[in-house]
């Protein structure tokens, strides 16, 4: 299961930011995660819950926004998104299409918790 290093990964990150920012811990991490990127939503938020314990972001949330297909058509210049997982152009049924999105794995924004100052 590649979601645990991906984890891993993921966790090296949140403590870079932690240590950069110089905050406490992490309360919210929201991650795009795209339909074709080949990763699995539910068995990545198995593994983060796995792996979170005893770290800055115990006790956070984890916000897993699913991207959909984006298609660019070449033959009828449509974008669109599409549920299907297939590169058919939803407009005019052409195969001549590029994906522009739904491939990638992001972190798109974490919380931070700082100490109280008073």
């Amino acid at each position: 299961m590649h979601e645990f290093s991906i984890v891993q990964s993921l966790m090296g990150l949140i403590e870079k930011y932690v240590e950069e920012y110089n905050a406490k811990r992490v309360s919210r991490i929201v991650v795009s995660v795209g339909v074709l990127s080949g990763v699995e939503p539910h068995l990545l938020k198995i593994a983060f819950d796995t792996f979170k314990e005893n770290t800055v972001a115990d006790s956070a949330e984890l916000i897993l926004e699913i991207e959909k297909l984006t298609l660019r058509c070449l033959d009828c210049g449509m974008v669109s998104q599409k549920e299907e997982l297939n590169v058919i152009c939803p407009c005019c049924g052409s195969f001549n299409t590029i994906i522009e999105g739904g491939q990638d794995l992001l972190l798109k924004s974490l919380e931070l918790e700082y100490e109280d100052e008073a």
